[in-house]
This record gives C-alpha cells, sequence and structure tokens, in this order.
C-alpha cells in the first residue's frame, strides 16, 4: 500500500523558511517522479514543483521560482521541499504526491503551512 506522510509545516512569519518532509512506502520510490502541491482554503489544488527519479531534473511553478527547492533522498525514501522568503499567499496545505506533475495522483494527508505576522 502507498504511503506518503508528510511533516515540517507550521506558523513562519512572512519573510522565514520551513523544510518539508515526506516519507514514503509501499512502492519503489527510488523509481518514482515525485510532487508537492498545495490547496489554500476555497481553491482548487495547485502543483508547486516536482523532481525526477534520480533527482536531476526540477520544475517549479511561477509563483515558488527561486524562492522554494525539492530535492530526495533516495536511500531514506524521503522527499524535501525547502520553503524560502516566505510570502501569505504561500499559506496552504502542501502534499506530496506520486509523478512529476499530475494532480489527479496519490498523495498524502498533507501538511499546513501558514505565513503571518
Amino acid at each position: 500500500e502507498v504511503q506518503l506522510v508528510e511533516s515540517g509545516g507550521g506558523l513562519v512569519q512572512p519573510g522565514g523558511s520551513l523544510r518539508l518532509s515526506c516519507a514514503a512506502s509501499g512502492f519503489s520510490f527510488r523509481y518514482s517522479a515525485m510532487s508537492w502541491v498545495r490547496q489554500n482554503s476555497g481553491k482548487g489544488l495547485e502543483w508547486v514543483s516536482g523532481i525526477d527519479s534520480g533527482g536531476g531534473i526540477t520544475r517549479y511553478a511561477d509563483s515558488v521560482k527561486g524562492r522554494f527547492t525539492i530535492s530526495r533522498d533516495n536511500a531514506k525514501n524521503t522527499l524535501y521541499l525547502q520553503l524560502n522568503s516566505l510570502k501569505t499567499e504561500d499559506t496552504a496545505m502542501y502534499y506530496c504526491a506520486l509523478g512529476f506533475k499530475n494532480l489527479e495522483s496519490t498523495r498524502g494527508q498533507g501538511t499546513q503551512v501558514t505565513v503571518s505576522s
């Protein structure tokens, strides 16, 4: 059974940083492209970033480019998202998901990021 467990969210002031983690199990993580998506209350899912199975190819939504960094550790079956220079509009529930860019794919339960002064 595929399991994706996100952690690392929290309350942070504008301009602050957070590092999200996603522990994966139940499938061949090292051979799977992965992504992060987010959902703000009242809005639909938004793709944030994707990474290929080896970690050599990454892509970002324009809204986070230059501020967020996706990475992975295949030895630990873990996906990461470093969030820097956070803005209030980054407030959302963040999910890790299977696949590079597929809003319909399997994702975890999410971790809440709240950016507020």
